[in-house]
């Protein structure tokens, strides 16, 4: 069965993922044949994990502007509105 397109995947699944990837290469028993394979497939992850982590910054920094001109205070390490 093929793989499902990254871009499919949530963030939460294409992370999972890649994690499982890495668990295999930090086996030592790593099996060549599917080497290249996992690696290929660590690397599409990664493009994609960057490319929604980059287009989330520029939404949070198109909206975060817009929260704190209404009054309302942002926590720097959560994210969450403190109130207005």
């Amino acid at each position: 069965m093929a793989e499902p397109a990254a871009a499919d995947l949530s963030y939460e699944e294409a992370s999972a993922e890649l994690d499982a990837i890495v668990a295999f290469f930090e086996r030592p028993d790593v099996d060549l044949d599917e080497l290249v394979a996992r690696l290929e497939r660590a690397t599409v992850l990664v493009d994609e994990l960057e490319r929604r982590l980059a287009a989330t910054k520029i939404k949070v920094d198109e909206l975060a502007p817009k929260l704190e001109a209404s009054g309302a205070q942002i926590d720097p390490e959560t994210g969450e509105v403190l109130g207005a």
